[in-house]
């Protein structure tokens, strides 16, 4: 038996979107900038898609650009903010994906921004008297927070967040590549200036993903060669792709609701049978059902020879987890979120993460697994 607990780094294709993404790529062959019929017709699904995914989010269709995914989006927002927009100082957290931390550090280094990172707790929340007080000191800077974090899912409050960024006439970026496809997202509430997505994190393809971009904000390409994505985004849209994120979110919308309602029974259980059958271990981050990602639970295990190798081993035995940020699992490196929430070292950060397909026998299955390795 192998059992699939790492769905904050990709998530199993749903079947209706492969379906609708095998009907584009039999039928619709033709260039969306093409000026013949083929071509038209190919425009038309690539904005039929767009304003599904403008309605989802509450946006404009003219607010959504296509992207190759998060990393590519996040990387847009904050290279542009400073070369575009005027953005001189730019505020974060120490726990950010390395999409959004890498990037402000290279314009940091650049001497092209300053960067300032807002404090955060042992539990990954952010101090917004902090945040407060660095936008106050630094007003007309750009804010960066995620949504939810990749690692120990614990929440961000976008809407007080939003409410200093106004305050201080600063521009707010949200990665909400965890939680899009998982909440219900209106950017009108939330009050966000940038926002970004990538499809395969709640049942789409990969390679996909969108960037929001709310009207008042004009950049300028990144990457040229054509006029696509309204001029910001050259080269040919990936039709197929895009097509099958707009199935994904809308499939995902749809049952939000009873979809929360079921993985949310699938952590706590994890959480029960860990406390039951794991002496001294803990939990990462916030683990309420109102503070953290549902899809997420990472396990603080205690110290033990093993550690580095646990991994490996509950590979071995058919367990599919994590031990952080999947974009980085080719570094040697700990764990920089770990690391920010003072994660004692000689402890080791699991984090099992959990999709719509996941079962209760899933994770009975993976506690035993990793019951019997630490009991080895």
């Amino acid at each position: 038996m192998r059992v699939y607990l790492d769905n904050a780094a990709t998530t199993p294709l749903d079947p209706e979107v492969v379906t609708a993404m095998t009907d584009v790529l039999s039928n619709y062959y033709g260039n969306p900038s093409a000026q013949h019929a083929i071509g038209r017709t190919a425009k038309g699904i690539l904005e039929i898609a767009r304003r599904n995914v403008a309605e989802l989010i509450n946006a404009k269709s003219s607010e959504i650009f296509f992207t190759s995914g998060g990393t590519e989006a996040d990387n847009i927002v904050i290279r542009s903010a400073v070369t575009d927009l005027g953005i001189k100082n730019i505020i974060t957290s120490p726990a950010e994906h390395h999409a959004v931390l890498y990037t402000a550090e290279a314009m940091h280094e650049k001497g092209l921004a300053n960067l300032h990172l807002v404090k955060i707790n042992n539990k990954g929340e952010i101090d917004l008297e902090n945040l407060e007080l660095l936008a106050s000191t630094y007003p007309d800077s750009l804010i960066s927070i995620m949504h939810a974090n990749n690692e120990i899912g614990t929440l961000a409050d976008l809407k007080a967040i939003s409410q200093i960024a106004k305050k201080y006439h600063c521009i707010f970026h949200s990665d909400t590549v965890q939680t899009m496809g998982h909440y219900k997202i209106d950017v009108e509430e939330l009050g966000v200036d940038f926002l970004v997505c990538s499809a395969h994190k709640f049942n789409g393809p990969k390679g996909t993903g969108f960037l929001y971009i709310k009207n008042i904000h004009k950049l300028k390409p990144m990457i040229t060669g054509g006029g696509q994505e309204k001029n910001l985004r050259a080269g040919t849209e990936n039709l197929h792709g895009i097509v099958g994120l707009a199935k994904a979110l809308e499939i995902s919308n749809k049952s939000i609701d009873e979809k929360q309602k079921y993985i949310l029974k699938l952590k706590n259980l994890m959480k029960k049978l860990v406390e039951e059958k794991i002496q001294g271990a803990g939990f990462n981050g916030v683990t309420t059902d109102n503070g953290s990602l549902y899809t997420v639970l990472n396990i603080s295990v205690p110290p033990n020879p093993i550690g580095e190798m646990l991994l490996f081993k509950l590979d071995i035995e058919g367990v599919c987890a994590s031990g952080g940020s999947a974009c980085s699992s080719g570094s040697n490196k700990g764990s920089h979120v770990l690391a920010a929430i003072g994660h004692p070292e000689d402890r080791t950060g699991l984090r099992f993460s959990f999709g719509k397909f996941t079962t209760e026998e899933d994770i009975t299955f993976a506690v035993d697994k990793l019951q019997k390795i630490l009991s080895e």
